[in-house]
């Protein structure tokens, strides 16, 4: 299945959630209230998801004469993989990680932690770089940054409803206002990080073998990309990412080494399978 069609998917299965939350909570005006809402919405994740995401980071935009080398690495491998350079940012984390969004690559933005910087080799920067513009040439960024930000709003109408069920669950869930009551809103708290990690799940695993098997070829260095994941891997369980969980997908690596509840349904193959796959084609 396309790209396009999971975003279609997505941007569709966020109106139904959002329209169900709103008859529950508040009848028929509720509906109408939620539809108007789910449109919003649905333009929002579409224009101003990658903005989402990266103010949620405070990603700053990194500049030639901060980073010169980055900047030659990431045109390098853009002019390789016949891709226009996308802007390159910077969050300021230890925990050694990436990703990219954006609606399409010419609006493309790879976003790498300070700690990916200091504690991988520039060989290996360079095979995380290959991977996110993987990413990029592969049409996967949109669909990454809309399951980010789906994520995020399931998780948001979880709340609503708890408040609803603490503050009007005594009112009749028949009543046009009545509220969705406790063992709705109780049921709503713990189904809700599912549903967000199912959405998470819309984003095939096989797209993170896909993307670094196009990173390997824009960098030529399959062995540099295996052994920058061995160390992602290793520095995510050291030095867990402070991260939203609904972004979890959108990562090179899981951000949380594993320990996040959205990891029983994650996006990520295991890391091990990823490298020998990479060894395997340096070996041919």
């Amino acid at each position: 299945m396309s790209s396009q069609i999971k975003t279609a998917l997505l941007l569709g299965l966020l109106t139904a959630l959002i329209m169900i939350v709103g008859q529950a909570l508040g009848g028929r005006s509720g509906l109408v209230i939620a539809f108007g809402l789910a449109i919003v919405m649905n333009l929002g994740s579409y224009w101003f998801s990658d903005k989402i995401v990266l103010a949620m980071y405070g990603a700053r935009e990194l500049s030639p004469a901060d980073a010169p080398g980055i900047h030659t690495m990431v045109e390098e491998l853009a002019r390789n993989g016949g891709l226009p350079k996308p802007r390159i940012m910077i969050i300021a984390q230890e925990s050694p990680n990436a990703f990219a969004t954006g609606r399409n690559p010419d609006h493309a933005v790879v976003a790498v932690t300070q700690g990916l910087l200091r504690l991988l080799s520039p060989d290996e920067v360079r095979g995380v770089l290959a991977h996110e513009l993987g990413h990029i040439k592969n049409r996967d960024i949109l669909i990454q940054s809309v399951a980010a930000v789906l994520g995020g709003a399931i998780v948001m109408m979880a709340n609503m409803f708890q408040f609803a069920a603490i503050f009007g669950g005594s009112r009749s869930s028949d009543e046009e206002g009545g509220g969705p009551g406790l063992l709705g809103g109780l049921a709503m708290a713990i189904l809700a990080p599912i549903a967000a990690s199912l959405i998470q799940m819309a984003i095939s695993r096989s797209r993170e073998f896909l993307a670094d098997a196009t990173g390997a070829r824009l960098s030529g260095t399959p062995l540099a990309l295996a052994g920058a994941l061995g160390k992602l891997d290793s520095y995510a369980h050291q030095i867990p990412m402070q991260a939203n969980p609904a972004t979890e997908n959108m990562f090179i690596v899981n951000p949380f080494g594993g320990l996040s509840m959205a990891s029983l349904f994650s996006t990520h193959p295991p890391t091990e399978e990823r490298i020998r796959r990479l060894r395997d084609m340096a070996g041919r």
